[in-house]
């Protein structure tokens, strides 16, 4: 039978692991990463290109979330889980210089690669904090979207992450999250698994 874990492991894990991924996914996932991962998983083609190898080396989604729905001109959008910033690019690209784009990771090592990113290629309409998905730091009714990327799974507080982006959502605003979902449940051993956790 498994162990049981603790909050506090699962955080420990996640925070180790994303922080190593921050310098690159090379090797850490059981899928493709960086700009073959990106091609993938449909990106447009222009944007990946735009991308310097920084930005590329940590992309690790899973999902790409701008198929979900359109994102427009001057809408506010933050990415929970923003990780060294290949979404909050892609949604600044859409926005335009009338949007404004958050992003929140709870590793600091993303969050510095993120903002170090995003100064390099000169998005000024961006934003980027560590925090996590179970406790958001913006105000109720801020955003007209949410996105995030393979991020959610690793909350072990689903229920108030889910919470909270409703609560940050203005009326009539969206979701658009790609996610690891299960079908069944775990075997104990998986469940009990600190790099399950935190992959």
């Amino acid at each position: 039978m498994g162990k049981k874990l603790d909050i506090t492991q699962i955080k420990d894990a996640v925070l180790k692991k994303y922080a190593e991924v921050s310098h690159s996914a090379e090797g850490k996932f059981n899928y493709p990463t960086a700009k073959k991962g990106a091609q993938m998983l449909g990106y447009e083609l222009s944007i990946i290109e735009s991308m310097t190898d920084e930005v590329l080396e940590s992309f690790c989604g899973v999902g790409n979330p701008f198929t979900l729905g359109v994102i427009n001109l001057g809408e506010a959008v933050l990415d929970v889980g923003c990780g060294a910033g290949f979404d909050l690019i892609n949604a600044v690209h859409l926005t335009g210089p009338t949007g404004m784009v958050y992003g929140i990771d709870i590793t600091p090592e993303m969050v510095e690669k993120a903002r170090k990113n995003l100064r390099h290629i000169g998005m000024g309409n961006s934003q980027v904090r560590v925090a996590g998905s179970e406790s958001i730091p913006y105000d109720d009714r801020a955003f007209d979207v949410v996105i995030s990327n393979g991020v959610l799974n690793l909350s072990p507080f689903k229920e108030k992450s889910f919470q909270e982006i409703y609560r940050v959502l203005r009326p009539g605003g969206r979701l658009q999250f790609a996610d690891i979902v299960l079908k069944k449940e775990l075997p104990a051993d998986v469940a009990g698994s600190l790099e399950a956790w935190s992959d």
